[in-house]
């Protein structure tokens, strides 16, 4: 037999005995005019790998998984064991993260019922990405422009060096400062010409999904105000 059988066996026979034994001492208690326990309760646990039941939990066991019975014998409930610091924290940040998921969709929620409501007609939703697609691409054309100037002044800064290193003459540190700090903002206006370009292609599917969101909405609120303007339907006529 599996062990685990084997335990849930013991415990399904040990819970009677202890539960007889409550109810003997409490009908002792009777007889000597003593008030009887009605809430007693039988607890049973593992303790280094075997199995205890007894009417008290010690302090060592309040935090394990147990098996609880009344004074009758019969089973009231599971208890799991206590979670683990690390357990908590798990559980907490799940939890955090599922309540800012939750802001986030009614956050969501809120602006594409706001965005219905501003916008009468789907032209002026998409006059409205545009004006964001324009100056978008006119911040781009602006990067790029910063761009290649930096590149272009780098590039004139690292051949006056080497001409200077062919000539026999020093590098200054002056040079050497001007020559870091340009190579240190032109990755620095490369980074931020990547991300731009990055925005405007999702710009374009962001448009396709407001859209799609906003004409469902529409027709969602267009639904009910049909329904209230439809006919109501005549019944047959019937001869006679």
């Amino acid at each position: 037999m599996p062990a685990s059988k084997t335990i849930t066996t013991a415990t399904l026979l040990l819970a009677p005995l202890f539960a007889l034994a409550l109810v003997s001492a409490d009908g002792h208690a009777q007889k000597r005019g003593a008030q009887p326990q009605k809430n007693k309760k039988l607890y049973c646990w593992e303790e280094n790998g075997a199995k205890v039941c007894g009417d008290a939990l010690p302090a060592e066991a309040a935090g394990a998984r147990r098996t609880e019975f009344n004074a009758s014998g019969r089973h009231t409930g599971e208890i799991e064991r206590a979670m683990t610091p690390a357990e908590r924290a798990e559980a907490a940040a799940a939890a955090a993260a599922d309540k800012v998921r939750a802001e986030n969709d009614e956050a969501r929620l809120r602006r594409e019922m706001a965005m219905a409501e501003s916008y009468a007609t789907e032209e002026d939703l998409r006059k409205s990405f545009s004006e964001r697609i324009l100056l978008l691409e006119e911040s781009l054309k602006a990067s790029e422009l910063g761009v290649v100037g930096l590149r272009q002044s780098l590039v004139a800064l690292l051949r006056q060096a080497g001409e200077n290193e062919l000539a026999g003459k020093p590098i200054t540190p002056v040079a050497r400062k001007n020559i870091n700090t340009q190579h240190a903002e032109l990755r620095r206006r490369e980074r931020l010409f990547a991300q731009q370009r990055v925005q405007r292609a999702s710009l374009d599917e962001e448009l396709d999904s407001v859209l799609a969101r906003y004409r469902e909405i529409k027709q969602g609120q267009m639904a009910p105000a049909q329904s209230a303007t439809a006919p109501a339907t005549q019944p047959p006529a019937t001869g006679g």
